[in-house]
């Protein structure tokens, strides 16, 4: 099952993509001459910082330019993908030549030559398109699953409305009671069953319960609602999840002496204070240019919900027009006029967040966490979205699951989406899941993809 897993498929490109690239490498040290490339010896002395470069700089860009990131789509156009590879081939280029330019390394350093690049580049761009579609094809990974839902009237819409709010590759298919047992008496391919808990609960389907149960596990796999979300889409969609779902002792950082809570809490302290130094320039500068535009205040204070609901002021460089005092909270919407000009790149570069850094290091945030959200809006949201209030178990973030994951929420329903991401994160928190945020955040922070 964890051949499944979309980071595991993204890792599983990248290993195979620094494969190639050092399979390739072998080949021209070795036959030169075939690949039309004047190396002065096949020795890597004196250049392996160059090598690590190479090695480096090809994944990276291919991750900024998005050549993995095709790999979650549900269809994978040729097109598209053969575009994504060759502009991380061409910036690759780019960055080895300015690279050489800069450092101008001696003539031993035959790595760098123009044409062996070329060949190298050009031969690995080949390997990863041939990884890409091997991957998406099935050839480098055990087979997906068909996925089935077995569900009662009532329940079934629900689920299949919650499924198609996030877009993927895998189709969930409904099935009745006489489909499913003749698909279980020919099974020759892995089957993933949802059974929805009404179906659990149906004491009349024993027979139904001792067929699965007897089934073959290497291709049936039968899982509730939620571990299909969780696994499928790494989400928790709040209409879902039952009342007793999520409750705060089980989760990961309830315990007294969480190992990763400290590490978490020691992280925001060490990350904060780094970035509050470094960027402190740019802030500045940003703060000139926010004044200089409309001579307005430079910062925002606004209230904001955190841990447990508790409210603080959250500080931000504006980005809208000043307000007037009375003036009723309203969301902000795709190409809301009240944004200003310098606002609008602020915020594609989320550098207006910045000053929230402060706020972790007095510990009322996180670097990690859910959103904190205005409590004018909380109070509508909590009418119409369950579980709401369970988000403020974790101090909120500058940036989060939900934020990397879905869209702007302008509305209540991009809020139910997004809160079905702040629960997957509540119960699956992990350092490592962190990790993955703050490389999604850095990823939109260097496209300018903020909002």
């Amino acid at each position: 099952m964890w051949g499944r897993n979309p980071r595991t498929l993204l890792l599983r490109a990248l290993f195979l993509d620094w494969f190639g690239q050092i399979l390739i490498l072998v080949l021209i040290m070795l036959a030169p001459a075939a690949f039309g490339v004047p190396i002065g010896g096949t020795q890597l002395v004196g250049q392996y910082s160059w090598l690590l470069f190479c090695l480096l700089l090809y994944p990276l860009l291919g991750w900024l330019f998005g050549s993995y990131t095709v790999l979650r789509w549900r269809r994978l156009p040729l097109v598209v993908l053969l575009q994504r590879l060759l502009l991380t081939a061409v910036a690759t280029l780019i960055v080895v030549a300015l690279a050489r330019w800069l450092l101008n390394p001696g003539e031993q350093v035959w790595l760098v030559y123009r044409r062996v690049q070329l060949v190298w580049v050009a031969a690995v761009m080949g390997w990863s398109l041939f990884v890409r579609i091997g991957l998406r094809r099935g050839m480098l990974l055990p087979e997906s699953p068909r996925l089935l839902l077995l569900a009662a009237d009532q329940e079934r819409e629900p689920i299949l409305q919650a499924w198609r709010r996030v877009p993927q590759r895998d189709r969930l298919e409904t099935i009745q009671l006489g489909q499913l047992q003749r698909e279980l008496q020919g099974l020759n391919a892995p089957l993933m069953l949802t059974l929805t808990p009404q179906i659990r609960a149906d004491l009349s389907l024993q027979q139904l319960r001792n067929q699965l149960e007897t089934g073959d596990p290497s291709l049936l796999s039968v899982v509730s609602t939620e571990r299909l979300f969780e696994q499928m889409q790494e989400r928790l969609p709040p209409v879902l999840l039952p009342d007793v779902g999520l409750i705060y002792d089980d989760l990961p950082w309830a315990a007294t002496f969480s190992v990763q809570a400290q590490l978490k809490r020691a992280a925001d302290l060490i990350v904060a204070g780094g970035l509050l130094v470094l960027s402190f320039p740019f802030v500045a500068l940003a703060a000139l240019l926010v004044w200089l535009e409309d001579r307005g205040p430079v910062f925002y204070v606004q209230q904001r919900s955190g841990w447990l609901g508790r409210p603080f002021s959250v500080l931000k460089l504006r980005t809208m027009e000043v307000q007037p005092a009375n003036a009723a909270p309203t969301w902000t919407e795709p190409g809301d006029r009240r944004i200003t000009k310098v606002g609008y790149w602020l915020r594609r570069l989320r550098l207006d967040e910045l000053p929230q850094l402060l706020n972790v290091l007095s510990g009322e945030m996180s670097l990690i966490g859910p959103r904190p959200e205005r409590p004018e809006f909380e109070e509508e949201l909590e009418l119409h979205i369950p579980h709401y209030r369970k988000r403020h178990w974790m101090r909120p973030g500058l940036s989060g699951w939900a934020q990397v994951c879905a869209p702007y929420a302008s509305s209540i329903e991009d809020s139910d989406l997004k809160l079905s991401y702040d629960l997957y994160y509540l119960r699956h928190f992990s350092t490592w899941i962190d990790f993955v945020i703050l490389f999604r955040t850095i990823k939109t922070v260097l496209k300018a993809g903020g909002r």
